[in-house]
């Protein structure tokens, strides 16, 4: 199997605090780069959105929640040195714990919370289909919804992706150079998905 050819990794931090704004991903990403600023060196490092629940405050974290950076391996060492820092985030403090390497496996199934790309769906549904096929990737597509992440000054736009019917080497191919920009906040960042399969 051909390898892509930057070697990603994912590293997944304990991390414990309160709530947390919608529009999160922009104090956080500033707060990850004061504490190590040659990640804001990389285009390619990202950022998996965090997995929260909803409430009158906020976005709550949950008591095991992960912060996972998705980043060249060899900035693997630069990024371990978060861990046990505080950040500020918003209105809350945020802890990060200890930290771990998970190397990124294939999955026939893979979702992106959202992917930057043209308004209109037809479009971006081209767009996406021309960026794969650069790549050499063949895969089926599932649009899902419109969304917008704004701090409101700034705001991001997309739709939500799965791609199913994937070889391991395609797998991996998306997972190491995602969709889209912005990863840094969180975009076109690619994860595992329940299993679609056999789809007309």
């Amino acid at each position: 199997m051909t390898a892509p050819h930057i070697e990603m990794i994912d590293l997944v931090f304990e991390i414990s605090g309160g709530t947390l704004p919608a529009a999160y991903p922009y104090t956080l990403w500033d707060e990850l780069v004061r504490l190590a600023p040659q990640l804001g060196e990389d285009e390619n490092v990202g950022v998996i959105p965090l997995r929260m629940s909803t409430s009158n405050e906020g976005m709550l974290l949950p008591k095991r929640a992960k912060l996972v950076l998705r980043l060249p391996h060899s900035l693997a060492n630069v990024a371990t040195g978060l861990a046990q820092k505080q950040m500020r985030v918003a209105d809350s403090l945020i802890q990060l714990g200890s930290c771990k390497t998970r190397l990124i496996s294939h999955y026939p199934t893979l979702h992106a919370h959202l992917v930057t790309g043209a308004d209109n769906e037809i479009a971006f549904m081209k767009e996406v289909e021309s960026a794969l096929v650069a790549m050499g990737v063949e895969a089926k597509l599932i649009c899902g919804q419109r969304l917008t992440l704004t701090n409101g000054e700034r705001a991001i736009k997309g739709y939500s992706l799965v791609l199913h019917d994937l070889s391991p080497e395609d797998s991996l191919r998306v997972q190491y150079s995602g969709l889209g920009e912005e990863r840094r906040f969180g975009c076109g960042i690619f994860v595992p998905y329940k299993v679609i399969s056999g789809l007309e």
